[in-house]
């Protein structure tokens, strides 16, 4: 099996890129075969997001799907969330919550930590619930595109992450932005009307605004902090 131990001693599998899914289908059928019940969808309900819940139905309707619920979300997302719910009832969507409550955060840290320290932020409300989600997973998958931005365009179907010491699946990493909206469109699939308002990536409200250039798509995230990744995706 491919875990984070056994890196370095087994065989990596290789995944056909065709024309409709782009290897997506492929990489799904090939990571719940493999991993089964110990692997973890960590979705943050935007539009690729959208596109990887009705994939992985596909592959096996009951996946265990997890939302990092920061508590500082757009009241668009949440009702997002709710609509998938509805779409896709046998999924098992949970909504994953830091240990501390805003108000017990902002006791300890201060007003607006996000404003202040982003970086801790997203520590204490994405990256350590996350960590406390994966528990006894090998491995998780994620919605990182090679377009997404320059910190993105390395990344592999399957991943080593040393990050959370887990494998990480990214079954999209050949889709443009016109594939995702092509795939949306075609099937008709609910997503977060903020995409509709110049919000390409969206996250915590207080930390997302509509994108400043087409050629990043994160360029609203976290504008004018020198800062462009939540820190899951970062070594």
């Amino acid at each position: 099996m491919v875990t984070y131990e056994t890196w370095d001693e087994v065989q990596k599998p290789t995944f056909p890129i065709d024309n409709n899914e782009k290897g997506a289908l492929h990489v799904l059928s090939w990571a719940y075969t493999h991993y089964g019940d110990d692997l973890l969808y960590a979705c943050s309900f935007g539009i690729e997001g959208i596109v990887l819940i009705d994939l992985i139905s596909q592959v096996k309707d009951d996946a265990h799907i997890v939302f990092l619920d920061t508590h500082l979300h757009f009241p668009e997302t949440y009702e997002t969330i709710e609509r998938v719910k509805r779409a896709y009832p046998r999924l098992r969507i949970h909504l994953q919550t830091p240990s501390l409550s805003l108000a017990e955060q902002e006791k300890q840290f201060g007003a607006e930590l996000w404003k202040r320290d982003p970086n801790k932020c997203c520590e204490l409300r994405k990256i350590v619930p996350l960590r406390e989600a994966m528990i006894g997973k090998k491995a998780w998958i994620s919605g990182l595109r090679r377009e997404q931005s320059p910190t993105r365009q390395h990344v592999e179907f399957i991943n080593r992450d040393k990050k959370f010491q887990n494998i990480k699946v990214c079954p999209l990493i050949y889709w443009t932005w016109k594939d995702v909206w092509r795939y949306v469109h075609r099937h008709n699939l609910t997503y977060n009307p903020l995409h509709d308002r110049g919000y390409p990536s969206i996250g915590c409200a207080p930390c997302t605004a509509p994108a400043y250039t087409e050629e990043d798509l994160r360029s609203g995230r976290w504008a004018g902090l020198g800062k462009t990744e939540c820190g899951l995706h970062e070594s």
